[in-house]
C-alpha cells in the first residue's frame, strides 16, 4: 500500500456543508455540526468536517457565483483564504489553522474544497509564486476553465513555476493543519450532457504537493461521473473519487447509482474508494444548491436502500444535512452499527443480480467469515426478491439476522416498493 493510501485504509465518514449551506456557509455552522457530530455520531467512526465551495467569496450566492468575476479573496501568493466575515477566526491572515484546531480539539478532522487551477484575480494581478521565479499569468490558462464555475484557470503544468504553484497551495493546507482536501473539476463531467477531460496533469501534480507537503492530507476528487478507463489512475493518486454528478434526494438519482456502483465495486481498494457522493437525508437545502429548506424528498424506504447501498458498495459516508435539525429516524440510519460495519470491514462487495426497474441484489463478506445479503425492491409495488440460485444455495439453512430490524429475516418476504432487506448470515 503507498503512503497516501495508508491515511484512508477505512472510507472515510463526515460531513459536509454543499447539501445544507451552499456556497455561503459560515464558521457558525461548520462549528455547530461539528459538535452534533462529536457528541451524537463520533462513536460510530463520523470524524470529517468539510467545508464546500466559496469559503474565500465574500458576496457568493446560488445566483451569481457560477459567472465569472465573482470576488474571490487571495494572498499575495494568489491562494485563496476565507472571507474572514463568513469564518471569523480566520482574521489576520489565521486562515483555517483557528478552526482546525477548534475541529481537532473534538476528536475530529477538518476538510476543505478547493476548485482546480488558480483564482482568476491571481493571474490578473500576476502575483509571485512562492518557491519560484515565475508568476501566475506564465501558468495560468485562462480558456481551461470549469464549465460550471468560471472564476478559476487551469494550470498549465508543463511550465516552469505550475508545480511550485500547487506545492505552496498545499503547504498552506498544511499550515492550517487540514485533514482532507476536496478537489473539484479534476474528474470527469457528464451533467447536462456536457463533458470535461479527466485532468491528468493537474491530478498527478496536487498528489505530488501533497506528498511533499509534510502533512497527511486524504484526497478526494470531484466531481463525476468517473470513467472506468481511468481506474488505475485515480487508485494511484487519490483517496476517493466521484462516480457521479451532483447526487440529489429523487428516486430517479438514486436507482442510477445502482448500475454505477456494481461498475465501481471491483477497483475499491484500501486506501482508494469509488464515492458515490454526499448523502441528502435529513434537513438539507437551507441555503442549498437544489431546492428549498425540506427534510429529504426520499421516503424511508429510500432512505434505507441509499444507506444500504452506499455500505455494501463501501462508498465514502459523507453526511449532506445540517445535523442540528435533522430528525430521530435519519440519526437512526446514521447511527446503526451492524450497517456502517458493512461499510468500514466487510470485503468484495458485489452485485449479484439487476433488474432495471425491477430488482437488484448485493452481498459481500464480513471479516469474521459472515456474510451479508441486501434484497433491493426497485419497483413501485411490494414484492419477493429472489437470490440467485448460488446464493440461495449458499445461505440456505443459515441463520440470517435482519440489520435493520433487529429480528430473524426471511428471504422469500415481500419488500416494501423501493425498499431494502439487509441481512447478516
Amino acid at each position: 500500500m503507498s503512503h497516501h493510501h495508508q491515511l484512508a485504509p477505512t472510507p472515510p465518514m463526515g460531513w459536509n456543508s454543499w447539501d445544507c449551506f451552499g456556497v455561503s456557509v459560515t464558521e457558525a455552522e461548520v462549528r455547530q455540526n461539528a459538535e452534533f457530530i462529536a457528541e451524537r455520531l463520533k462513536r460510530f467512526g463520523w470524524e470529517y468536517v468539510v467545508v464546500d465551495l466559496c469559503w474565500f467569496a465574500p458576496e457568493a450566492d446560488t445566483a451569481n457565483y457560477k459567472r465569472f468575476g465573482l470576488n474571490q479573496l487571495i494572498d499575495r501568493y494568489g491562494r485563496l483564504i476565507p472571507d474572514p466575515v463568513k469564518f471569523p477566526s480566520s482574521a489576520d491572515g489565521a486562515g483555517f489553522k483557528p478552526l482546525a484546531d477548534y475541529v481537532h480539539s473534538l476528536g475530529l478532522k477538518l476538510g476543505v474544497h478547493l476548485m482546480r487551477g488558480m483564482p482568476w484575480q491571481a493571474a490578473d494581478r500576476n502575483t509571485p509564486i512562492k518557491g519560484s521565479t515565475a508568476r501566475a499569468a506564465d501558468i495560468a490558462q485562462p480558456a481551461d476553465r470549469c464549465l460550471w464555475y468560471a472564476n478559476t484557470y487551469g494550470v498549465n503544468c508543463t511550465r516552469d513555476g505550475a508545480q511550485a504553484y500547487y506545492d505552496s497551495v498545499a503547504q498552506l493546507l498544511a499550515e492550517w493543519q487540514v485533514d482532507l482536501l476536496k478537489m473539484d473539476d479534476m474528474n470527469s463531467w457528464d451533467g447536462e450532457g456536457n463533458h470535461e477531460p479527466y485532468h491528468t496533469d493537474e491530478v498527478e501534480a496536487v498528489r505530488t504537493a501533497l506528498d511533499r507537503c509534510g502533512r497527511p492530507i486524504v484526497l478526494s476528487l470531484s466531481p463525476g461521473a468517473a470513467r472506468l478507463c481511468n481506474a488505475k489512475h485515480l487508485r494511484d493518486h487519490a483517496n476517493l473519487w466521484r462516480v457521479s454528478f451532483d447526487f440529489w434526494d429523487e428516486w430517479p438519482a438514486l436507482h442510477a447509482q445502482f448500475a454505477r456502483l456494481a461498475q465501481w465495486a471491483p477497483y475499491t481498494a484500501p486506501g482508494a474508494w469509488p464515492d458515490a457522493d454526499m448523502i441528502p437525508i435529513g434537513r438539507i437545502g437551507i441555503r442549498g444548491e437544489v431546492g428549498e429548506a425540506r427534510e429529504t424528498r426520499f421516503t424511508e424506504p429510500e432512505q434505507r436502500t441509499l444507506m444500504t447501498l452506499w455500505c455494501i458498495a463501501r462508498s465514502p459516508l459523507m453526511l449532506g444535512c445540517h445535523l442540528p435539525e435533522t430528525g430521530e429516524f435519519a440519526l437512526s440510519l446514521f447511527t446503526n452499527p451492524g450497517l456502517l460495519a458493512i461499510n468500514q470491514h466487510s470485503t468484495g462487495g458485489r452485485q449479484a443480480a439487476y433488474e432495471p426497474n425491477d430488482h437488484a441484489v448485493w452481498t459481500a463478506d464480513g471479516p469474521g467469515g459472515e456474510s451479508y445479503v441486501a434484497q433491493f425492491n426497485l419497483s413501485d409495488q411490494p414484492q419477493r426478491v429472489d437470490l440467485p440460485r448460488d446464493l440461495a444455495d449458499r445461505v440456505a439453512g443459515l441463520t440470517a439476522h435482519d440489520i435493520w430490524t433487529g429480528a430473524n429475516a426471511e428471504f422469500d418476504a415481500p419488500i416494501e416498493p423501493h425498499g431494502v432487506r439487509l441481512v447478516r448470515v
